[in-house]
């Protein structure tokens, strides 16, 4: 009977985890920037552990902080085209009041493609200083912090703002760095993919996709609100890719230090439509779908290894502290599924509905993280539990101390799975 309530009680919480709404998403339109979501800062305390068990170690791998787009195109394909529209007097009075926000846009964005942008600092900076702050005992003098970031500059720069205020906090630690191909092969694994499965277009998920969004996303209200000529519009206009690009300068506004906003140019039902969309484009190409047949989520097998045989070097060490890894939401979304945290491993076929059981702001948003932390008490027994953004989650490992588990129960079961190349049910 306990065993059956524990399992009841888990099913009842993966169930109110993974609910997402219309309602939701149109009540904060930054959750509608899916990935591009600013990290959502921790509101509950950390339990305390069980008497006699203190910290001894924290896991972590994490996404960089928010960033601007990926390429200076990204703003000025949109803007010349804005331009043009303005010479051929094309432009509604809210198409000239657009074209304005984005001239006054580009100074604060140019040259900045793909960079961390301070509000990632800012983010980073608090995880760290959140991780010293509850664990503060993990942080003596002599203790050692190995951070490791992939080669991308925005990922190094997270791995230097997390280092940096922990240094701050904990002068007499010492951090190693490192940024270099050779942990690639962990930190942003992608297995080689012949069936072109994950690719955007050529997925055997994109047919039933280029559909779904053509009955969703209707740009011809936005259309007409900035275009005054429709001649213009059908000699020069892309409807949907204008929409799509509107829509991603529009959500990345949230994570630059600015208050030009573009949600003016949007309905609700408009960013919700666009959002829903691209989040099973995240989901199909990350996560568990159905039709990937478990490979797409392997691509976190040799993340959770290490994971696992970091792990056990550094529960042998008791200098070790911490061990920090620094990647990409692409490595966030297939860990969440292959170590089963909460819902975010769900099985789905088809993008109708698939926004009310995954969506990739709460897999993903920018600086998203997942953290082990360890306890050992006197006897040398281990316990950990799971963090999900700093949040208390649960994985499908049987325990009767949620949110803690053992570590032998949880050592067993991922690495079952490492040993079947990944896969998962």
């Amino acid at each position: 009977m306990k065993l059956h309530f524990l399992l009841l009680a888990c099913c009842l919480t993966l169930t109110v985890h993974a609910q997402t709404s219309r309602e939701e998403v149109q009540a904060d339109l930054n959750k509608a920037g899916g990935v591009y979501l600013v990290y959502p800062e921790p509101k509950a305390q950390p339990t305390l552990a069980p008497k006699g068990y203190t910290p001894c170690y924290i896991s972590h791998y994490g996404r960089h902080g928010s960033r601007y787009l990926i390429g200076d195109n990204d703003y000025l394909w949109v803007t010349r085209l804005m331009q043009k529209a303005e010479a051929g007097n094309a432009l509604t009075p809210l198409g000239k009041d657009v074209l304005q926000r984005l001239q006054q846009l580009w100074p604060l964005v140019e040259g900045r493609g793909g960079d961390l942008t301070p509000a990632g600092v800012r983010q980073h900076r608090g995880i760290a200083e959140r991780m010293y702050r509850n664990y503060p005992s993990l942080f003596r003098k002599g203790k050692k912090v190995s951070a490791r970031s992939t080669v991308v500059l925005r990922c190094a720069m997270s791995m230097a703002a997390f280092g940096d205020r922990l240094k701050a906090l904990a002068p007499d630690i010492d951090i190693s760095y490192e940024a270099t191909e050779k942990y690639m092969c962990y930190l942003n694994y992608h297995a080689p993919d012949p069936e072109n499965f994950a690719d955007w277009s050529k997925g055997a998920w994109v047919t039933e996709y280029r559909k779904f969004e053509a009955e969703h996303l209707k740009p011809q209200r936005m259309l007409k609100a900035l275009f005054a000529d429709d001649t213009f519009v059908r000699r020069n206009v892309n409807d949907t890719e204008l929409m799509w690009g509107l829509y991603w300068i529009a959500v990345d506004m949230q994570n630059i230090d600015t208050d030009i906003s573009f949600y003016d140019i949007f309905t609700p039902d408009e960013m919700f439509e666009l959002w829903q969309c691209n989040s099973y484009r995240f989901y199909a190409s990350n996560a568990n779908h159905a039709g990937s047949r478990g490979h797409t989520v392997a691509n976190a097998n040799n993340l959770l290894r290490n994971i696992i045989e970091t792990a056990d070097d550094a529960l042998k060490c008791p200098e070790t502290a911490a061990t920090l890894r620094f990647g990409h939401d692409g490595n966030v979304m297939p860990l969440l599924a292959i170590m089963g945290i909460e819902n975010f491993a769900v099985k789905l076929d088809s993008p109708e509905g698939a926004y009310r059981q995954w969506a990739d702001f709460k897999a993903s948003p920018m600086a998203a993280n997942i953290q082990l932390v360890f306890f050992k008490n006197k006897e040398g027994d281990i316990i950990l539990k799971v963090l999900h953004n700093e949040t208390e989650v649960h994985i499908p490992v049987q325990t009767d101390i949620f949110p803690f588990y053992r570590w032998t129960d949880v050592r067993a079961y991922y690495n079952a799975i490492i040993s079947r190349g990944g896969m998962i049910d």
